[in-house]
């Protein structure tokens, strides 16, 4: 159960870019949480690339724990290297490193992670464990609440651009409260302003929000517990 509740809704977004503070300001009108995985050696928005014509640049630390207040903060590597490609010590120095400068600026302890690029493989999958983090988010939908044993390799439900998002959504609400049941959106920020859809997720959040039988978490508080 999810704080005396069957189902829980969280989100998950990547990199620490301009446009999470609008979507964090979405999240917290609506009274959603989300957990935000971000790169601590790329707080610079000289760090920048473009998505669709639309501009993308890393947020500075200051202006990420102000944006992201109320929200949880998750590893994603330093430097946004696929972990899979790496050897053993460059893996784990990726994220060990991410998380403890991410623990040091916003002085918890880190949790969990998303993998950079959807990518891991067993020896990925030992390594986030031996880092001491507990959940690590991939880029599968499963189109499914169930919930899932192998956190190390966890599949989300959907991406925000998914063509089921509305459908399954439906689905979520009708659903009884009676067997536990995980909604969990993943995506990054910078897309909606690529896809010039900002209007999706604002709908999305208006059609889940202020349900009594839905417990709204951060990826650790539905997870873990």
């Amino acid at each position: 159960m999810f704080n005396n509740k069957n189902k829980a809704l969280t989100f998950s977004y990547d990199d620490g870019v301009y446009q999470d503070a609008r979507l964090a300001e979405i999240f917290n009108r609506y009274g959603l949480k989300c957990t935000f995985n971000l790169n601590s050696a790329l707080f610079d928005p000289k760090n920048n690339w473009t998505y669709r014509k639309a501009h993308c640049a890393h947020m500075r630390e200051d202006e990420l724990k102000k944006a992201l207040a109320g929200h949880e903060i998750a590893v994603h590597g330093a430097k946004h290297l696929n972990l899979a490609e790496l050897s053993a010590e460059e893996a784990k120095n990726e994220l060990s490193e991410d998380k403890k400068s991410l623990e040091r600026m916003w002085n918890t302890q880190m949790q969990g992670m998303a993998y950079a690029y959807g990518a891991y493989n067993e020896e990925v999958k030992n390594i986030v464990k031996e880092c001491g983090l507990r959940f690590a988010r991939t880029v599968r939908p499963t189109h499914s609440f169930e919930p899932q044993t192998d956190l190390l390799e966890f599949h989300p439900t959907c991406h925000h651009n998914d063509e089921k998002l509305f459908e399954l959504a439906e689905k979520f609400l009708s659903l009884s409260s009676d067997t536990p049941a995980i909604f969990y959106v993943w995506g990054h920020s910078y897309e909606f302003d690529g896809d010039d859809n900002w209007e999706r997720i604002e709908k999305f959040c208006r059609m889940m929000a202020g349900k009594d039988d839905i417990f709204y978490g951060t990826n650790s508080e539905v997870l873990l517990g």
